[in-house]
């Protein structure tokens, strides 16, 4: 493990940009990324602020890589990989689907994927599903995407959620509107209708944080 020495301002700017990139998003900044957003005159310059801070183990540099910086911990152990979440199964945006422990959900991941630090909140609880279905489109929710969810049973009037209905044992991605002792599932696809039932028949088995588009 290398010592690191006190960092010069500069060094310590690219570095806080580096972090705060790498948070937020999938990828590393590039070297004009960090020339622009620090304000340095040149990519030289960025690139010799680059090899002290490798020198120091702050990162490894992949130099055959666009975006090929690695950020490192203390120990020199790459910090760079994302959070997982797992991926429990299908849910419908169309006609409901059967559930968990049926043909949709399942009690095991189906797989996990890599999500952007920034959507892991501290003291919520996130999983993922694959959408069938077009009933959402108009909210930007195609067939084939994968919806985040944080698992909660309680839902504000046009929050999207996952709502399970007790009787038909059907999932159903949907907003969801509380009317009386109705609650009214709407799609976002001016061609299809609601979805009208009684409160005592559905529960909220998580509500959508995010979506990942498939290409």
């Amino acid at each position: 493990m290398r010592t690191r020495k006190k960092l010069s301002i500069k060094q310590e700017r690219i570095l806080a940009f580096i972090y705060k990139v790498m948070t937020n998003n999938v990828l590393p900044p590039t070297v004009r990324d960090i020339q622009k957003a620090c304000a340095l005159s040149s990519t030289s310059v960025v690139n010799y602020n680059l090899r002290i801070l490798q020198m120091q183990g702050h990162l490894r540099r992949h130099p055959d890589v666009a975006r090929g910086i690695e950020l490192l911990d203390k120990s020199g152990n790459s910090i760079n990989s994302l959070p997982q979440v797992a991926v429990m199964g299908y849910i419908s945006a169309g006609e409901p689907l059967p559930g968990p422990s049926n043909d949709g959900w399942t009690d095991d991941p189906i797989e996990t994927i890599e999500v952007p630090r920034h959507l892991m909140k501290p003291g919520k609880t996130l999983y993922a599903l694959k959408v069938k279905g077009r009933s959402m489109i108009d909210a930007f929710i195609d067939d084939g995407d994968v919806i985040l969810l944080e698992k909660t049973s309680q839902a504000k009037n046009g929050d999207m959620v996952a709502a399970w209905l007790i009787l038909e044992q059907e999932a159903t991605l949907k907003r969801f509107y509380q009317e009386g002792p109705k609650v009214r599932l709407q799609p976002e696809n001016s061609s299809m209708k609601p979805i009208f039932t009684d409160a005592s028949n559905m529960e909220i088995h998580g509500k959508v944080a995010a979506v990942l588009r498939t290409l």
